[in-house]
């Protein structure tokens, strides 16, 4: 993905439509991308529905933006996020933005953001419709970040440590659609003898399908899910640097 791990980002959440659970790991899913330097969550925090939050921000140093519900039926929360964004837009502070949300209500904001040059990170529950995912750089579902595996040292002998492993389940199956899409891909990346760059095809697979992950599919990262459907071709070549290497892909 084209978003390097230097950028500044603001990261505003809606805790209307989102869970509380695995902030922790969320944060650090975002450290992948860059350095949080806004922080804030959206909520009418008298309602009782969100407590579960607060202590969450503390852990977390989120700064809470307090927002009334003024009349029933409509999302006021909404309006504050859209209104802060566009003023830290403004600031020129950051580089791009992380959402989190899982209202489609937001697209029209990721695709403004966008426009004005930003990248645009989603994260959200699995039943985040189409629209705000395919508006937004990368979409990032909250259900594949699990805790890490935890070490549990054993009572006969401590130096001996035993890992308990987390265990992704896979939230959809590797289906003849994503098959199709990673043909096209390769296909269009490949050089004259039919080889694609991972690193390449890793890049258009979001621009194309933005919440194309390989944890989706219960996997770590894209060469073992490559591997596991048995129709491609896999080249491993020498960067010239001894921890380094290069990996190619063709179709067969």
């Amino acid at each position: 993905m084209e978003i390097k791990k230097d950028l500044k980002l603001a990261v505003l959440i809606d805790a209307d439509n989102v869970p509380y659970a695995n902030v922790k790991e969320m944060f650090e899913e975002i450290a992948k991308y860059g350095t949080p330097t806004f922080k804030r969550i959206y909520a009418d925090w008298t309602k009782p529905t969100v407590s579960g939050w607060k202590k969450v921000l503390l852990e977390n140093a989120i700064t809470p933006i307090q927002q009334y519900s003024y009349s029933t039926g409509k999302n006021a929360t909404d309006s504050a996020l859209i209104i802060d964004a566009m003023d830290i837009l403004y600031t020129g502070k950051v580089d791009g933005f992380c959402i989190v949300s899982s209202d489609s209500d937001f697209t029209r904001l990721a695709t403004r953001l966008r426009e004005a040059g930003m990248k645009v990170i989603g994260i959200g529950e699995k039943k985040t419709l189409p629209p705000f995912i395919t508006a937004c750089d990368k979409f990032i579902y909250l259900e594949i970040l699990k805790p890490k595996p935890v070490v549990v040292e054993s009572n006969k002998q401590k130096t001996s440590k035993n890992v308990v492993p987390v265990v992704n389940e896979p939230l959809n199956k590797i289906d003849p659609e994503v098959i199709k899409l990673l043909i096209d891909s390769i296909t269009d990346l490949a050089d004259e003898n039919g080889w694609a760059f991972l690193g390449e095809l890793g890049n258009l697979m979001l621009k194309k399908k933005p919440d194309f992950d390989p944890r989706n599919y219960g996997y770590p990262k894209m060469l073992p899910m490559i591997k596991s459907m048995g129709k491609f071709e896999i080249d491993v070549r020498d960067s010239g640097k001894s921890h380094a290497k290069h990996i190619y892909i063709r179709n067969k």
